[in-house]
């Protein structure tokens, strides 16, 4: 039976909230399959590029869209979702291959990431099969059907990763990732010396309590007055929506804060990443309490202070994206850093041979950092 691709129309949103229930239940934590007022504005805004399929008859039953924003030359692959009728002919492959094909021919994007579920082995196979490379895990990231680990995958355009900027050295807790992103990407960081970290970063009395605002109309326009360059901001495809304040003025650091999903990025911290040093305990005690089990940041590479005050602060390193950044005729990598204040159970995950390196190497920078030397060592 043939299944015919076209690009979503706004006609179609309907039908496109009927397969995402189909396929996800009340749990999918996403708007762009639950809510019209995006569907729609990511179908006609021309910042996403959408396909549908359907079969014969006319029903839909598959879809698949790479989302965009202007100037970050990054796509992000979300809203996968095949009927479970049509499951096991290959049609999510086939989606994802065009849609992906499509979002490249326009020369606009270096990459595209997917962040894939691990519940099962299925979707890690859709996305390696269309060219996709693991760049690691997200334990605990979002709250789908309980809470789910992640695996972030991503895609690069031709001669993107030949043009990366080199990083001398970076602190002794990232070394292990540096290893497994040489399996999983296939990236030599043999010149990419390890140095000692500063170790625990005491707290900063000062700077507490922290004070959340989840305001996002005045949060946005706060942002944009503190980073008015589009270079001195950098998360592709998050917007803050609640900035989380240091009581004393010492910094504000701004959030992309879900609490459906469980989850929070921090987009950026005024005035510089470091600020938030001796404060991040507090900081995730009030995400906490505002219903983020997770929180990550994105950080170069080359970042070796900012780098060092999160990991002194209990961020594992979870996922390298390199030639994230482009700046000029260079890409530059970066790390994400996650922490999660629930327990991480790896048990009901499929990770693929493809993620075991990445899954030994957040082990070792988890154990690193919760388990004394001497329990280790036992």
């Amino acid at each position: 039976m043939t299944v015919v691709l076209s690009p979503a129309h706004v006609q179609d949103i309907a039908d496109l909230r009927q397969l995402y229930f189909e396929v996800y239940g009340h749990g999918y934590p996403v708007p762009l399959g639950s809510d019209p007022a995006v569907m729609r504005r990511l179908i006609t805004d021309g910042t996403a590029h959408w396909l549908t399929a359907r079969a014969p008859g006319g029903a839909l039953v598959g879809s698949a869209v790479v989302v965009t924003e202007p100037g970050s030359r990054i796509g992000k692959l979300v809203g996968l979702a095949v009927h479970p009728g049509h499951r096991g002919g290959g049609l999510a492959s086939r989606l994802t291959g065009a849609v992906c094909e499509e979002a490249f021919g326009t020369g606009r994007l270096d990459s595209v990431y997917a962040t894939v579920r691990v519940v099962t082995a299925g979707p890690q196979h859709v996305v390696v099969r269309n060219g996709f490379r693991p760049l690691g895990l997200l334990p605990n990231a979002v709250e789908v059907d309980g809470c789910e680990t992640l695996a972030l995958f991503a895609r690069y355009a031709d001669g993107v990763l030949e043009r990366r900027a080199p990083v001398a050295a970076v602190p002794d807790g990232l070394s292990a990732l540096l290893a497994a992103a040489s399996t999983g990407v296939g990236i030599d960081y043999g010149s990419t010396r390890g140095a000692p970290g500063r170790g625990a970063v005491p707290t900063a009395a000062g700077a507490e309590p922290i004070e959340l605002i989840t305001a996002p109309g005045f949060v946005r326009r706060r942002f944009l007055e503190l980073f008015p360059q589009p270079g001195d901001r950098f998360f592709p495809l998050h917007t803050p929506n609640a900035v989380l304040a240091a009581a004393d003025g010492s910094f504000e650091a701004y959030a992309d804060l879900d609490p459906v999903a469980g989850s929070c990025a921090l987009v950026a911290v005024h005035p510089r990443p470091s600020a938030v040093a001796g404060a991040l305990e507090g900081l995730m005690v009030t995400l906490t309490r505002a219903g983020a089990d997770y929180a990550e940041t994105l950080l170069p590479l080359a970042d070796t202070e900012a780098l060092e005050v999160f990991l002194a602060s209990g961020f594992v390193p979870s996922a390298l994206y390199p030639a994230m950044r482009r700046i000029h005729d260079r890409l530059h990598d970066y790390v994400v850093l996650s922490r999660t204040s629930r327990q991480i159970d790896f048990r009901t995950t499929a990770v693929s041979p493809l993620l075991r390196p990445y899954l030994g190497a957040y082990l070792s920078a988890w154990t690193s950092t919760y388990l004394p030397l001497h329990e280790v060592s036992r």
